[in-house]
């Protein structure tokens, strides 16, 4: 049980459907409940003052705004192990941990729904318009499945594998590679439809509990991103990597032009091979997650 004052949250990964989701298509992304982002609140001798261009500020803001405590004195300070600009959740993590915090601090009592529409709040400066896939993942302890058509749904992942989660040390550009996307949008078309079917079908094998499939599907759709041009060759490297190191498939994961690669493994003995032959190659944190 957290202390008063205290809030926390956790990251997310995709797991398919990155930018076809962005054209009708469903993606599917995974809470990282091991990789956590907390809050705390203190007193303090002054009022806070507000960066409105930060999504953290924002976020502690619009929480004391709907408790009409904007005048309180206090601080805030958050420790959080999700890194930013990887396509992991950062900012809606930390907007959950220091909404959570502020309402402990005052001991009220906080619904889903409000820290949903705080967090939302938070995420448009993060993201300017937020799906609200990173916040709905970040406040899931299950995965879902999003669509612009039909919105979110809880997704059952019993694959009885392991997740590896490397970050390649460089920033992703989400904006930057969506906008990418769109300029050659009639060139890429078909890799979009492919990715999309690609994540239809991952679907279907994690309902058959069927790890391998998922791990061939992650392969192919790899192939895909890399033809729309948002991965890059450190990343690609990564993704090799693990493969040659007994992984059941391999991806970058998110908007790229840097971020994450996540690979499947098949147990945990091979999920930490996989782990420390990404370290050897250059990734610069790797985390393991069973799925």
């Amino acid at each position: 049980m957290l202390d008063r004052g205290m809030g926390c949250s956790h990251g997310k990964i995709i797991l398919m459907g990155e930018h076809s989701v962005v054209y009708g298509y469903s993606a599917i992304a995974l809470p990282l409940l091991g990789i956590e982002a907390i809050c705390r609140i203190q007193p303090a001798s002054q009022v806070l003052t507000f960066d409105f261009e930060d999504s953290l500020s924002t976020a502690v803001f619009a929480a004391l705004s709907s408790l009409n405590q904007l005048e309180a004195k206090i601080s805030y300070k958050v420790a959080s192990k999700v890194p930013q600009k990887r396509g992991m959740g950062s900012s809606a993590a930390v907007s959950i941990a220091a909404i959570r915090a502020v309402y402990a601090y005052f001991e009220e009592s906080l619904s889903e729904e409000t820290l949903e529409q705080l967090v939302h709040q938070a995420e448009k400066i993060a993201h300017s318009n937020p799906s609200g896939l990173d916040a709905k993942t970040c406040l899931s302890d299950t995965p879902i499945k999003f669509s612009k058509d039909t919105g979110f749904d809880r997704l059952e992942v019993a694959l009885d594998a392991y997740l590896v989660i490397a970050d390649s040390g460089i920033q992703g550009h989400t904006r930057e590679a969506v906008n990418k996307v769109a300029r050659f949008e009639e060139t890429n078309r078909p890799h979009l439809v492919t990715l999309g079917r690609l994540a239809e079908q991952a679907e279907a094998a994690i309902q058959l509990h069927q790890s391998r499939e998922v791990g061939r599907l992650m392969n192919l759709a790899h192939k895909e991103l890399m033809a729309i041009g948002v991965s890059l060759p450190f990343v690609d490297e990564l993704v090799q990597e693990a493969r040659a190191a007994g992984a059941l498939g391999a991806k970058m994961s998110g908007g790229g032009l840097g971020g994450c690669v996540i690979a499947l493994a098949a147990n945990l003995e091979d999920a930490r091979v996989i782990r420390e032959k990404l370290f050897e190659k250059g990734a610069q944190q790797v985390w393991i997650e069973k799925v």
